[in-house]
């Protein structure tokens, strides 16, 4: 018990204010007090009808439809078919198409055309990308490769052993002759 006398005085809360109720509406109360006094527990039986009154309320829900799904599934795993060659060739044209809209590789073709160097690991990157190309048109039979011609047209160049034979073979060209052609 505290010390302190209560004083008569309001406190800061202001004096307290009562709500008047009619005599009708405090007898409703009592009676719904009364009622709910009386009816501790559940009622009997409850556990064999609680299961039919959930099916009722559950029927007029509308459901979820990531429950369950009306699609059979296969218990049998089937093996994957082969493709056929036209299925190959078609994505080996989709790819070789990727590749030559890439326009990161168009960037670093542009670059190089311009004469800048690039790193090792970007000219890597080119290198394996262009042969993917090279394989895929050889693939699909784009690439007509025209060796003959080349051939007449470079100089017949001998495979040189050793440093001496390739200086000697710098020495003897003739380079007047390559900036009047």
């Amino acid at each position: 018990m505290t010390r302190k006398k209560k004083g008569r005085k309001p406190g800061s809360e202001g004096p307290a204010v009562y709500r008047e109720k009619s005599v009708s509406q405090l007898e409703k109360e009592a009676v719904e007090r009364k009622k709910d006094r009386k009816r501790k527990g559940l009622k009997a039986g409850s556990r064999h009808s609680s299961t039919v009154v959930t099916k009722q309320k559950s029927g007029n829900k509308p459901k979820d439809p990531r429950l369950g799904s009306k699609k059979p599934i296969p218990l049998v795993v089937e093996a994957q078919k082969p493709m056929t060659k036209k299925e190959r060739r078609l994505s080996a044209q989709q790819e070789l198409e990727m590749l030559e809209n890439d326009p990161q590789l168009i960037t670093l073709l542009d670059r190089l055309d311009a004469g800048e160097k690039l790193g090792s690991g970007l000219q890597k990157q080119v290198d394996q990308k262009l042969d993917r190309i090279e394989q895929l048109m050889k693939q699909l039979g784009l690439l007509d490769e025209p060796e003959e011609e080349m051939m007449d047209d470079e100089l017949p160049m001998t495979r040189a052993h050793s440093d001496d034979d390739l200086l000697d073979q710098f020495e003897k060209m003739d380079f007047d002759s390559f900036g009047k052609e």
